[in-house]
């Protein structure tokens, strides 16, 4: 029993640090696929597709008795699919088209913050600034996205080197770093992480009133495909870009619909439903550190100072967030236990929901 209720406590931690990896693994994938001539709008219209695909039965054959749907529910739906499909995936891979993933995980720092505001802003986080423990949660926030920073803008000394084998891919690393337009590149990444902090927020009241995660995924899925389909039609003048080649672009919509939308999705949607949304966005500056690393690991890059200490940083910023929000529950279960009747009132608004389930 012990081992099972530490294997709950820490699942999201572990769930976000693996959709942080598979993020990485897109955003390399997908400007390689770019970069030889694929069309970023039909990209996002082809992985959404899929993901639907996969999704739509999925949700009907696991959720046979699914909770009733109203027109201002799906009118939810359709809102979250405009935020986190329509508008955040394709302001994120035309802004990688123009710069580079490297960018595009520095730009995704925005998210934590903004989602934070948000949240203070809607009271679904509490922010008590004369609060030793809202203090900590702040100085953690700053922390993480000054991490991530310092991975992206300072290398320092280098200590370690790994020596891989040559590959067809080998190029690719050099032409992940070429920009077309870095400035335009950063206001297209700027976009989709405020979307995003939007939809983190959205998700979250969704799943306060609607139970089944998978069928929220799956219809917002639909909707965003849909809203693509048809931008991308008018965006998109010439036909023979819809045309896939069985090579690079047909891996990267594959990995996108499959590790990019259903699996990470699904992910993301639980943790919200867990932890809450900025517990969610916290973890975007981890994603600059694993990309650091996995570059040295899998392309042979060589390991600097600032990735080190970078990540350290970010490792110290997100554990403070963490034990800030662990202590705030604590003391707010403590509460409820001494006044029943104000249960309600004394819960933040992901948390009220899970006492119920």
């Amino acid at each position: 029993m012990e081992l099972r209720r530490y294997l709950l406590e820490w699942s999201p931690f572990i769930a976000m640090v693996i959709v942080e990896c598979l993020d990485v693994g897109l955003s390399t994938l997908s400007k390689a696929a770019m970069s030889r001539g694929m069309n970023h709008f039909v990209f996002v219209v082809y992985s959404n597709a899929l993901a639907t695909l996969i999704l739509l039965p999925s949700s009907f054959i696991i959720n046979r008795t699914p909770p009733p749907l109203c027109f201002s529910l799906l009118c939810k739906f359709f809102l979250l699919g405009f935020l986190g499909i329509t508008v955040m995936q394709n302001c994120v891979f035309t802004g990688i088209n123009y710069s580079s993933p490297t960018l595009g995980s520095a730009m995704s720092n925005l998210t934590p913050a903004v989602t934070f505001l948000l949240a203070v802003i809607l009271r679904m986080e509490k922010l008590n600034i004369g609060s030793s423990i809202s203090q900590i949660k702040v100085m953690g926030t700053v922390l993480s996205i000054s991490g991530a920073l310092l991975v992206t803008l300072y290398k320092g000394s280098p200590i370690i080197t790994f020596q891989i084998q040559p590959s067809p891919l080998k190029p690719l690393p050099s032409l992940l770093v070429k920009t077309s337009n870095w400035a335009i590149g950063g206001l297209f990444l700027a976009a989709a992480s405020l979307s995003l902090a939007g939809w983190n927020i959205l998700q979250a009241t969704v799943l306060k009133g609607y139970s089944s995660q998978l069928t929220i995924v799956a219809f917002y899925c639909l909707f965003g495909t849909i809203q693509c389909a048809t931008f991308s039609l008018i965006v998109v003048g010439d036909p023979n870009a819809w045309n896939l080649r069985p090579d690079i672009e047909l891996i990267a919509i594959l990995y996108s619909a499959i590790f990019g939308s259903v699996v990470t999705f699904s992910v993301l949607t639980w943790c919200i439903k867990r932890k809450g949304p900025v517990f969610v966005t916290m973890f975007k500056p981890v994603g600059i550190a694993i990309a650091a690393f996995m570059s040295v690991i899998f392309l042979g890059e060589t390991l600097h100072v600032g990735s080190v200490i970078g990540a350290l940083v970010i490792a110290i910023g997100l554990y403070a967030v963490l034990w800030a929000q662990s202590k705030e529950r604590n003391k707010e279960g403590f509460e409820v236990d001494r006044l029943p009747s104000l249960s309600t009132q004394a819960s933040p608004l992901l948390e009220s929901r899970e006492s119920n389930d």
